[in-house]
């Protein structure tokens, strides 16, 4: 489950563009020129050659990503996501263990703890993930036109309680349902309601489970009935950017290494990635630092050895802005855009990453 990106932190990043593995910063108020190999330097010309270079490519993407947008609203012939009708949120028996932020609806603080489980603490980790990963790859089975996302709602909660967890988004700062879908244009924490899927749909839907303890958090985005190619290609490349971005874990790495690969495959494609929201930390809780930025950014720390945190990138094919709708959790994108999330939780080994949300 994605948290909101925390303004100030690193809402504001500095465009920087490579040329012969120099940097050339877009915020400097006058040119800088990087040194070549050989310690040439660019001349004026030069520069302004390589801007045109860098501002076709930019343009370029963007007549790529309009167009595409335009076969997907053709194709999409239904009217943008409207709020259907919610049930009141499902009940827990009394004899499964509840996260301690169950009975509030107060959103619990990021702590601001680095979690690293003991050898014990993996082991039940791994349990909590495992399950989580099953009951998301059940929930994908239900995905098909006429279903709506409260039945997948239903049937999740159900599966969970079933194992002896508890469904982690059920009461977390008052959200009211068990799992989050999240359906075209919503780039995140989609309220499961009344509405049905539609033929062409692309649906999130994000499982997190609470088991002995810890929680189990990933997420995937689904294909509902006969799906555009435009949608297809950014469902493909979404989870490719999910791959890429644990590939570039491991002890020591810069956190800062997943932004710039994840960014660095998303614009191969003309998609953006979307800043707003993060990956976390998780374990016996549920949000925790690091948050970790999907997009290019300068924020410092590097991975320790037994760590566990979630990757959850978003990408969508227009803007990268969102409005939330009252309810104070659906995000929606502002020009009604697609996008497609999918999300792991790993674990930091000395050589790599294993992923444990895996079944």
């Amino acid at each position: 489950m994605a948290l909101h990106a925390l303004l100030g932190h690193s809402a504001l990043l500095k465009l920087s563009t490579s040329f012969n593995g120099q940097l050339l910063s877009s915020s400097s108020s006058s040119p800088s020129f990087a040194a070549h190999p050989g310690n040439q330097s660019f001349s004026k010309k030069q520069f302004v050659v390589f801007s045109r270079k860098i501002s076709g490519l930019y343009e370029a993407r963007r007549i790529r990503r309009e167009r595409e947008l335009q076969v997907v609203k053709k194709d999409r012939k239904g009217p943008s996501l409207r709020r259907g009708e919610v049930s009141p949120p499902l009940s827990v028996p009394d004899h499964i263990p509840k996260p301690p932020y169950v009975g509030s609806n107060i959103l619990p603080e990021i702590a601001s703890e680095h979690q690293i489980p003991d050898s014990d603490g993996i082991a039940k980790m791994r349990a909590a993930c495992e399950l989580a990963a099953r009951v998301l790859n059940f929930a994908g089975t239900l995905v098909k036109p006429s279903v709506t996302t409260n039945e997948i709602d239903k049937a999740v909660h159900r599966m969970i309680i079933d194992a002896g967890a508890y469904p982690s988004p059920l009461g977390y700062g008052g959200f009211p349902k068990s799992v989050c879908t999240s359906v075209n244009e919503c780039m995140c924490h989609g309220i499961p309601d009344s509405r049905q899927l539609q033929n062409g749909d692309i649906i999130n839907i994000d499982v997190t489970v609470y088991l002995n303890g810890y929680h189990g958090d990933t997420s995937r985005t689904f294909l509902c009935g006969e799906v555009s190619d435009a949608l297809k290609n950014l469902v493909k490349v979404t989870e490719e950017c999910l791959e890429r971005g644990i590939g570039v874990c491991k002890d020591g790495a810069p956190f800062k290494k997943i932004g710039k690969i994840i960014s660095k495959h998303a614009e191969k494609y003309g998609y953006s990635v979307v800043e707003r929201f993060v990956g976390h930390g998780v374990g016996t809780v549920f949000h925790s630092e690091p948050l970790i930025f999907h997009q290019r950014n300068d924020e410092g720390g590097c991975m320790v050895e037994g760590q566990t945190f979630t990757i959850e990138p978003i990408l969508t094919m227009g803007s990268t802005d969102c409005i939330t709708w009252p309810d104070n959790w659906t995000a929606v994108a502002t020009d009604g855009s697609p996008s497609a999330q999918f999300e792991h939780t790993i674990l930091i080994t000395k050589t790599g990453a294993e992923i444990l949300t895996t079944c």
